[in-house]
């Protein structure tokens, strides 16, 4: 094995790097080192796919590709002033005392890292010897994005140390600043903000009277003994940044507050920017200058004057680039009112990625012009700093120039997982339903996972390996928790109802026990990082999925600190503890194996055993990609070998797709067009239309005999393009590994017959258990008593595997596997499909069917209809009529419709919407192929019966029609209505295919007179 994947680190963390790995014109290592520190550019940090070809270089075309940043330019001239005898620093005698403390390795057992050493050189340098032009070219920097503060920005790696830069930054201030009292370069009062509660707390290090603060902490040893006294006048405030949002001083009603807004008066229910001051930091109120310490300084700046660079956002974007404006607001806004009331000296950023981000008006990715000193990602895995992130490379998937695993979120269905905030009519959410490929990146990943933690009991850590999955919503978040965990089932209805606990699918996360009992203490958590950052109250539902963890980390407090103070404690500050104190032995999260968190996780978290990261939401840049990657790259030994170099660890991710095709060329901007929001509006509730989210259709069966008929419909290919049965995950440099799902090998086929008979049967076979006759005296919204028909059983499993032997083909070298994974829930569902459809009576009287609701959106909306659009032709509906406050016109015709349901159907219109970004779909099948088919309109009408009992009309308009339109028309009325006006919960509905648009109110008021004939009959 070759040095290159042996040991993937050149230089030992502690001296400025000498060696780096070569990269091709791709950025890819070549295998060869070279002489000499990496240049200044950015380098993606993982291997690219093997598949794709590559395109470019770099990941950002930012100013930091160029020659002319800051860096490049201060860099030799503080490398050149380090060599310099101690005489010629030039310096005060306190800086020099302390250089010369900091770079003495006896005095402590473990050096600081020379990425800590250079940061704070770099920033004593420009503040004490550089020439005045560096510090022009600083100020200039900030003119443009920071008029009137004066920022130094230091690029340092996640997992480099940035506390303990901070702590010496802090030092060199204080001690000089008690002896030269009349200096301006100095100050002994600071104010360190964060971007969330989690650093803030862990940040009281920074406070000298914290009894374990940094200064004096015998590992560190920040100060020499004579210069701690200096440090006791210094005045150190932590906080977040949601500190400076000015806060209501008293609770006024709401019509009083209106009263008095009119009156001028709504100012004086908010405190003023002094009272903000005095609440957030009363210790600095009066000094003359302070200096302000920036933790994750990426997330704090003033948007772009004028034009923006973004270019053109969609949904997901915009609503991202609105929460990092209002965050990035809040927190410059509050710098400024401190900079205005007491004077700050200077800001030293500290970010890993200094980077602007999405709704700053700048390119994403854009290097803050204002950063002096970089130790990148790349530098760090070379140093040995952090550890090396592997993704995937390859897998065994003939389709496609990405592994499915790098990808993951994009290669699942739109409609596989659950929406965040859509209805599912108050049924739970089913972990069972987890889409196949989701399932296999998390089974193959937890298999490598297992591995890990048999060596990491072997060697004696004394602490399990971390797992995180981070999501895209709280849907998700959940559904994924209780696949990992474990959840309660309750089947069964009313006096019958009975709730079981049904075990985690991944063994050592489960958090029920061998016996079937949920753990004392949990292995799996489930967090919502956003919230818990800000110090909100958890959302409902957020406090819902997770009260079975808040109860048991109480009773755990109270256990070890008595019922008082459990009984204090609020359910964030509960989950943030856990958060905090993750892989630390005998805390609250000591025992944590596995994070199922909403968002990015939280920065600044500082758990060095996550060893395995599944990323499962959107990352719309490579610099979303750095900061997910970030949590998982704390080491967890820092002893070095013999060689004084650090020993490679890995984290190994899934689901985050950096890239490498990013051409480094300037991108055109073109003016946006001109767009339209269209939305649902609140004020027209009443207007609101739901229906229902069908699935599938089931038919229930005659009690003869089930007789298979397989044709070119029964059949199914499976492939690794569907679910990849090998995936090879390798580092930038380093040792690589491969995930597999071998352990289905080991299961019996005839387990799998049994598995995909029994499913097909619960699913497509249930019967009414009540006598005919009460069966159709059955009242609106009651569900039918059903029962499974086991006496099906037998012949069911004959006909599944001539299914199998029959109509199932898998490919790949490893087609066992494929065909064991027919255990999964989805896998069984494709097969179960196909045999009930085989299955069915050739006469269609025979046959009742009933619809499957979408598992996790059982109940759709159009209260949800937001969208925007560049079209012109906009029709403006009634208020009284549609909730919506357009009607976008794809033909001309739709206009008409709009306004004939208005104008010539007001006497029987209860309300419409136009199924435009709706999300209202009829599964059906054309040639074998599973389609989704969307109508053109909703129509409420009164048909008689009265609004409280309207009739949901679904119409489509249609010109020329083929076969597949025909295939639509015919499940509409064979298989959708019969279906939902069955379950008698979604209310009354019909269908309506119009081929001319004149005929439409006739054709409408045809559908109605025959509906009052019925009743009248």
């Amino acid at each position: 094995m070759s040095e290159f994947v042996r040991n993937p680190i050149l230089n030992t963390p502690y001296d400025p790097p000498t060696l780096h790995w070569d990269l091709d014109e791709h950025g890819q290592p070549t295998g060869t080192s070279k002489e000499g520190r990496r240049p200044h550019r950015y380098v993606v940090p993982v291997a690219a796919s093997r598949r794709r070809p590559q395109q470019g270089t770099l990941a950002y075309e930012t100013e930091e590709t160029s020659d002319n940043t800051l860096v490049t330019s201060i860099r030799p001239q503080v490398d050149a002033w380090r060599r310099l005898p101690s005489s010629e620093w030039g310096v005060t005698p306190e800086t020099e005392r302390l250089l010369r403390w900091w770079r003495d390795r006896s005095v402590r057992e473990l050096p600081f890292f020379f990425c800590q050493i250079e940061a704070v050189e770099t920033i004593i340098w420009l503040t004490e010897v550089a020439p005045k032009s560096f510090r022009d070219k600083i100020e200039e920097a900030n003119n443009a994005a920071n008029p009137g503060m004066l920022r130094i920005a230091a690029k340092m790696a996640t997992g480099s140390g940035k506390t303990t830069v901070m702590a010496m930054l802090i030092a060199w201030q204080a001690v000089n600043a008690a002896r030269h009292p009349n200096s301006t370069r100095y100050s002994n009062g600071f104010l360190i903000v964060t971007p969330g509660i989690t650093i803030r707390d862990r940040l009281r290090v920074l406070k000298p009277e914290e009894p374990a603060n940094y200064f004096v902490d015998p590992q560190r040893r920040i100060l020499p003994p004579e210069m701690i006294g200096e440090l006791q006048k210094a005045r150190v405030v932590v906080t977040n940044f949601h500190a400076f949002q000015l806060r209501e001083k008293i609770q006024v009603a709401p019509v009083a507050r209106q009263l008095l807004g009119k009156r001028g008066k709504e100012k004086h229910f908010l405190e003023t920017e002094g009272e903000m001051m005095k609440r957030v930091a009363p210790d600095l109120v009066g000094l003359k200058r302070i200096v302000v310490l920036n933790d994750e300084a990426h997330h704090c700046y003033r948007r772009k004057p004028g034009e923006s660079d973004e270019g053109a956002l969609d949904a997901e974007d915009k609503a991202e680039a609105k929460k990092n404006e209002e965050a990035a607001r809040i927190w410059i806004s509050g710098l400024e009112i401190f900079a205005g009331k007491v004077g700050v000296g200077v800001v030293y950023d500290l970010s890993a990625t200094p980077f602007f981000l999405r709704g700053s008006g700048y390119s994403e990715g854009t290097l803050f012009p204002w950063v002096v000193s970089d130790f990148s990602l790349m530098d760090a895995i070379e140093c040995g700093i952090v550890k090396t992130p592997r993704l995937p490379v390859l897998d065994d998937a003939v389709y496609g120039d990405m592994p499915k695993y790098r990808e993951l979120y994009q290669n699942l269905p739109a409609r596989s997982l659950p929406k965040k905030g859509r209805r599912t009519g108050g049924k739970e959410l089913d972990p069972e339903e987890l889409p196949e490929l989701l399932r296999g990146a998390l089974e193959a990943l937890y298999r490598h996972y297992e591995r890990t933690s048999a060596t990491w009991d072997e060697a004696g850590i004394g602490r399990p390996p971390v797992f995180i999955v981070v999501a895209n919503n709280t849907a998700t978040s959940k559904l994924i928790y209780d696949f990992i965990a474990g959840y309660e089932k309750t089947d069964g209805a009313g006096e019958e109802a009975r709730t079981r606990i049904i075990g985690g699918k991944l063994p050592l996360f489960s958090n029920v026990d061998h016996m079937g009992l949920w753990r004392d203490r949990p292995r799996t958590i489930l967090i919502d990082s956003t919230a818990l950052e800000a110090g909100d109250s958890l959302p409902d539902d957020y406090r819902k999925a997770a009260a079975q963890e808040i109860e048991e980390f109480r009773r755990a407090v109270a256990r070890r600190e008595g019922a008082a103070a459990a009984e204090q404690l609020s359910d964030a500050q509960i989950l943030r503890e856990v958060m905090n104190t993750v892989g630390q032995t005998g805390k609250l999260g000591g025992e944590i194996r596995c994070v199922v968190s909403v968002s990015m996780l939280t920065e600044g978290w500082d758990a060095n055993t996550v060893t395995h990261i599944l990323g499962l939401r959107a990352f719309g840049t490579q610099l979303l990609c750095e900061q997910v990657v970030g949590r998982g790259l704390r080491r967890v030994s820092y002893q070095p070998a013999e060689d004084g170099k650090l020993r490679p660890e890995y984290a190994d991710v899934l689901g985050v797709p950096f890239d490498f095709t990013q051409s480094p060329t300037e991108a055109i901007i073109r003016p946006p067009p001109r767009t339209t929001r269209i939305r649902a509006l609140p004020e027209r509730a009443k207007c609101e239309i739901r229906f229902p989210n069908v699935a599938g259709y089931r038919v229930a069966y005659p009690p003869e005999p089930l007789v298979a008929h397989f044709t070119e419909d029964s059949k199914l290919t499976v492939s690794p393009d569907d679910i990849p049965t090998r995936t090879d995950v390798e580092p930038i440099v380093g040792e690589g590994i491969t995930l597999t799902l071998e352990n289905y090998t080991n299961q019996r086929m005839k387990s799998v017959y049994f598995a995909v008979a029994g499913y097909t049967l619960r699913r497509y076979f249930r019967e009414d258990s009540r006598p005919k006759e009460t069966a159709e005296d059955q009242e609106p919204g009651e569900s039918p008593r059903e029962q499974v028909p086991l006496y099906r059983f037998g012949e069911l499993l004959k006909i599944t595997e001539r299914w199998f032997d029959e109509c199932l083909t898998c490919y790949g070298a490893n087609k066992e596997q494929l065909r064991r994974l027919f255990l999964w829930r989805p896998m069984a569902q494709k097969a179960a499909e196909r045999i009930a459809r085989a299955c069915a009576p050739a006469d269609p009287g025979a046959e009742i069917v009933r619809v499957i609701p979408n598992p996790y959106n059982e109940e759709g909306s159009s209260r949800h209809v937001d969208f925007v659009t560049s079209k012109a032709a906009l029709f403006i509906p009634s208020a009284d009529l549609c909730q919506v406050n357009y009607v976008v016109a794809d033909a001309g015709w739709e206009m008409a419709i709009a306004g004939a349901i208005e104008k010539e159907l007001a006497d029987i219109a209860l309300a419409y919407v136009k199924n435009q970004h709706l999300g209202f779909e009829v599964p059906y099948e054309y040639r074998g192929e599973t389609h989704m088919y969307r109508p053109d309109f909703i129509v409420k009408l009164d048909d008689g019966s009265g609004p409280d009992d309207p009739l949901y009309l679904v119409v489509e308009v249609k010109g020329a029609r083929d076969d597949k339109d025909a295939a639509k028309a015919d499940t509409m009325r064979t298989r959708w209505l019969p279906g939902v006006n069955a379950a008698r919960r979604f209310g009354r509905w019909a269908f309506l295919e119009c081929t001319n648009p004149y005929d439409f109110v006739a054709a409408v008021r045809s559908v109605v007179n025959g509906r009052r004939g019925a009743q009248a009959a």
